[in-house]
C-alpha cells in the first residue's frame, strides 16, 4: 500500500450517504467486496483499535502501524465473519490479536537484549508539562516489566473501563483467569509504583490491594 491506512483522513474515507448503515449491512459489504465497506469500516471502529492501541502500547505510532494491520487482516478476512451483527466483536478480535502479538514481540526483544526495554510513551497533547510526560513515560516502563497477557488484561480492564465479563470474551479467556491476571497486575504495579515516590503521588493504589 502506497499509504497507510491510518494516515487516511477519517473525514474523507467514507461518504455521508454510507455511514448511517447498520454493521449487518456494513459486514455484508465487507463479505461481498464493496468498495464503500472498506472506508465505512475505516471510519466507524478506527478510532476504537487506535484509542485502545495507543493506551496498551503507550505509543501513538505503534497504534498506528497495528491498527493497520488489524484492519488488513479484517478486510482480508471479512467472508469468514458467519454472524454480520457481530462485526464490532470481529474487528476487536484482531485488535487483542494484534496487541498480545506486539507485547510478546516487546517481552522477546526484552529478554534478547541486555537494555533497559525502550518505552514508547508518546504524548497526545503536547500542552502537558515536561514533569507529567516523564511520569507517564515511568509508568509505561513498569507496564513493560508485566507480562503480555498481565499488561494487556489491566490495559483493557483500568484504561478501557471494560468489565471484567467484557475482558474475558475479547480476550477468549475465562473470567476466572481475567480475575487472577489482573489481581497479578495490579499487585506487582502497586509495589512498583509505590517504589516510586513521584508516581505514588500520582496514582492512587489502594484500591488494587489484595
Amino acid at each position: 500500500m502506497s499509504k497507510r491506512l491510518s494516515q487516511v483522513s477519517l473525514s474523507l474515507v467514507a461518504g455521508t450517504n454510507r455511514r448511517d448503515v447498520s454493521d449487518v449491512e456494513l459486514a455484508r459489504g465487507l463479505s461481498a467486496g464493496e468498495s464503500w465497506a472498506i472506508g465505512v469500516t475505516w471510519y466507524r471502529f478506527a478510532p476504537m483499535v487506535l484509542t485502545m492501541a495507543e493506551r496498551s502500547l503507550g505509543s501513538r505510532s505503534d497504534a498506528e502501524d497495528l491498527a493497520q494491520d488489524v484492519f488488513l487482516s479484517v478486510f482480508r478476512r471479512a467472508r469468514t465473519l458467519r454472524e454480520p451483527e457481530k462485526l464490532r466483536s470481529f474487528v476487536y478480535s484482531f485488535a487483542i490479536f494484534g496487541l498480545k502479538s506486539e507485547l510478546r514481540r516487546r517481552k522477546l526483544r526484552a529478554w534478547l537484549s541486555f537494555l533497559t526495554p525502550e518505552v514508547l510513551a508518546e504524548l497526545a497533547h503536547r500542552s502537558v508539562d515536561v514533569e507529567s510526560r516523564d511520569l507517564l513515560h515511568r509508568f509505561y516502563a513498569l507496564l513493560d516489566r508485566l507480562s503480555p497477557r498481565d499488561r494487556l488484561v489491566f490495559s483493557l480492564k483500568e484504561l478501557e473501563s471494560m468489565t471484567i465479563e467484557e475482558v474475558a470474551s475479547v480476550m477468549d479467556i475465562s473470567v476466572s483467569t481475567v480475575k487472577r491476571s489482573l489481581a497479578h497486575a495490579m499487585a506487582r504495579l502497586s509495589r512498583w509504583i509505590m517504589a516510586d515516590p513521584g508516581l505514588a503521588d500520582v496514582f492512587d493504589t489502594r484500591r488494587w490491594q489484595r
